[in-house]
Parts: C-alpha cells; sequence; structure tokens
C-alpha cells in the first residue's frame, strides 16, 4: 500500500501563491489516481482537484479553477498542488488522498469515500 505525506503549507497573503507537495512511498504512483482536498474549520472535507495517472486527465472544482494547478511527476512519487491567487476563504487544513485506479472517479472525484489513503494534512492560512 501507499503512504502519502503532504506538505508545502504555510502563511501567504490575499494574492499570494503556495506550492503543495505529496510525496508517495511505499509503491509506485502509476497505480494511484490522486486528489487534493481541503476541510476548513467546522466545514466538511471538500475534494478540490484530481488527476490521473501521467496526468492524463486532470478535474477541478469550481471555487479553485483558473486558479489552482495538479501536476504529477510520476518519476519521482510526487503530485503538486500549485495555487495561485490565493483567498481569505482558501484557508484550510489541505490533503492529498489516493485512489487505487490509474483514474479519477470522474464526477465522483470531490467524494472523500472514494480514496484509500491519505496524507497528514498540510495547514494553509491566506491572511493579511
Amino acid at each position: 500500500q501507499v503512504q502519502l505525506v503532504d506538505s508545502g503549507g504555510g502563511l501567504v497573503q490575499p494574492g499570494g501563491s503556495l506550492r503543495l507537495s505529496c510525496v508517495a512511498s511505499g509503491d509506485s504512483l502509476d497505480y494511484y489516481a490522486i486528489g487534493w482536498f481541503r476541510q476548513a474549520p467546522g466545514k466538511e472535507r471538500e475534494g478540490i482537484s484530481c488527476a490521473s495517472t501521467r496526468t492524463t486527465s486532470t478535474w477541478y472544482a469550481e471555487p479553485v479553477e483558473d486558479r489552482f494547478t495538479i501536476t504529477r511527476d510520476d518519476d519521482k512519487n510526487t503530485v503538486y498542488l500549485q495555487m495561485n491567487d490565493l483567498k481569505p476563504e482558501d484557508t484550510a487544513i489541505y490533503y492529498c488522498a489516493a485512489v487505487t485506479s490509474v483514474s479519477c472517479p470522474e464526477i465522483y472525484f470531490r467524494d472523500k469515500e472514494r480514496y484509500d489513503y491519505w496524507g497528514q494534512g498540510t495547514q494553509v492560512t491566506v491572511s493579511s
């Protein structure tokens, strides 16, 4: 099974950027689609993006499309989430997650129940 470690969070001003990383070990990422989720205080964990193996397809939730970009370097067993034009409402703990499939769950990519393995989370705070 795969283990995931996510990192790269921090404090950033509105309009700023961050890049999150999700490093996998224990198995090749070639067997897993990877999603990014976030959970703000008092809210449900929500799916925001997913990339199939070799980034052959990607999915984005409406609040982040055009601002966030998911990429994969499967040779390095790493998935990235580039976040630009950050807003205070992006403040949350961000998690990467793996689904045991080469493809994202497509229209269900935001459903956390579809994912099998999770990182520990990294805090992103957007504030002036």
